[in-house]
């Protein structure tokens, strides 16, 4: 069985969601600054980078997808009220702190 992330939706997915980003991230974000924000995120996702209950992976995730999906969230072009409630109140600097902090995390296997 294949994972979600391998399926032709995701990819396509992830590509539209990539164009709204307006290119790839910054690799200018703050990771500390990520870390102390990270910790509403740890109440839904696992630390382990697991994915859990139907709660996705965010661990480990690319920066630029990450920034991709949290705009597509913010602009309501993907679905999930308490994501796009999050993903609308954070600063462009914190979702780039953001998905620097995830991209620089192992998943625990």
């Amino acid at each position: 069985m294949r994972s979600p992330r391998q399926s032709p939706g995701w990819i396509s997915f992830v590509a539209f969601a990539a164009s709204l980003s307006g290119g790839p991230a910054l690799a200018s974000g703050d990771v500390a600054l990520g870390e102390y924000l990270s910790s509403e995120c740890t109440a839904c996702h696992q630390t382990s980078g697991r994915q859990v209950g139907g709660i996705p992976a965010i661990v480990g995730h690319p920066a630029d997808q990450f920034l991709a999906l949290m705009d597509a969230y913010r602009g309501k072009h993907r679905e999930n009220q308490v994501m796009q409630t999050i993903a609308g109140r954070l600063t462009r600097e914190e979702l780039l702190a953001l998905a620097a902090y995830y991209e620089s995390l192992k998943p625990v296997r």
